[in-house]
């Protein structure tokens, strides 16, 4: 937690007071867990939560949580009381939105609900297109119950910063604004986590940094290869994953290891066996790719990763005994295995490593 904490001043004082952190907390809050989180970082001063359902919203409003909370892909049809009733505000793109909320509000009796209008300026994922905004704007004003608080969009390619998409969409976007201006309605943002850190241009007044608070970033590319001039923000990984040594069994040269067989050994070995798998969110394409730290010292994964065990090769480390801590994820004095690592043996990103650590992995949380 004191690591989170940091990184979201980090976060402040990077962009500034005057701008907005709405932090996110989608996905349980990237596997970190989102209500431990959101304590914590209310504790340190936020006063915004990006989520992705309305259940999500509610479990923090049932957990205590008091900061704004943001409703980033919207909600469903039959939500909209719901969304009222706990104070969360929602993202908005199509009239039925509007038009649902404006009925809610009325029937309740509450004060006009504040949404924020999603644009789209070229992902062609959520947004309403440029053609349709107009009138859009023109619903959103016509409501009684209904009033505009910002408007967004998001970046397709943030971390490349010679990218003409994204280039292409901070021009629509401006475009947009000046409509959505026409209309008297001004308030914005923009900014996820790649854009907070090398976009200053795109941060309005609030930004939406996810995996940045829990101590990651992508790499920032130009020309198609790695950025080196982008000074990297103060972060540190919010999260270890560990687990322990279940079994150990000496093997001779030429066993295979695991399902398929896919592992032979080469030479005699001792191979541990760990209790975790593919159903607490161990990447099965770690399969004899990646590594663990077993007493400080790597152990390579050996063999098809299953859904409850995984085998580690440790015969190259000496004393290792039943019960020992692995790391998975995190560090031992001069050696660690971060999410980035994983992502590149899995050919994946940092984002689906964390997110896929299972609930049944129990999580311990420190301050």
């Amino acid at each position: 937690m004191a690591a989170l904490r940091r990184n979201f001043r980090t976060v402040q004082q990077h962009v500034g007071r005057g701008v907005t952190v709405c932090a996110v907390l989608k996905a349980h809050a990237y596997g970190h867990g989102a209500v431990e989180c959101a304590h914590a970082l209310e504790a340190e001063g936020a006063d915004w939560f990006g989520v992705t359902t309305t259940d999500e919203g509610v479990a923090l409003r049932d957990a205590g949580v008091r900061s704004r909370i943001l409703l980033m892909t919207g909600f469903w049809r039959g939500d909209e009381e719901e969304v009222i009733r706990q104070n969360l505000t929602s993202t908005v793109w199509e009239a039925w939105q509007v038009e649902s909320l404006d009925r809610a509000a009325a029937r309740l009796g509450v004060p006009p609900q504040p949404v924020h209008l999603k644009v789209d300026t070229g992902m062609a994922r959520l947004g309403v297109s440029r053609g349709e905004l107009e009138s859009l704007c023109g619903r959103i004003k016509t409501a009684a119950r209904v009033s505009l608080e910002g408007v967004c969009t998001h970046f397709a390619s943030s971390e490349v910063l010679d990218s003409q998409e994204t280039a292409q969409q901070a021009l629509q976007f401006e475009d947009a604004l000046r409509t959505v201006r026409v209309s008297g309605l001004s308030p914005v943002f923009l900014a996820n986590s790649g854009a907070v850190v090398a976009r200053p241009q795109s941060w309005k007044n609030m930004v939406r940094p996810g995996i940045l608070l829990y101590g990651y970033c992508l790499r920032f590319q130009r020309g198609g290869k790695t950025a080196e001039d982008v000074p990297p923000l103060d972060l540190a990984p919010v999260l270890s994953w560990k687990t322990r040594v279940l079994s150990l069994k000496r093997v001779g040269a030429g066993q295979r290891l695991g399902y398929g067989g896919t592992y032979t050994t080469k030479a005699p070995s001792r191979i541990a066996a760990l209790p975790v798998g593919y159903a607490d969110g161990l990447n099965r394409q770690l399969s004899s790719r990646g590594r663990v730290i077993v007493r400080g010292q790597y152990a390579p994964i050996v063999g098809l990763i299953s859904m409850d065990l995984t085998l580690v090769d440790v015969t190259a480390v000496s004393g290792v005994e039943m019960g020992d801590e692995v790391i998975l994820l995190g560090s031992s004095g001069v050696q660690s295995v971060t999410a980035l690592d994983h992502a590149r043996w899995a050919s994946t990103a940092p984002y689906e490593i964390l997110c896929a650590i299972s609930k049944r992995v129990p999580r311990k949380y420190s301050t």
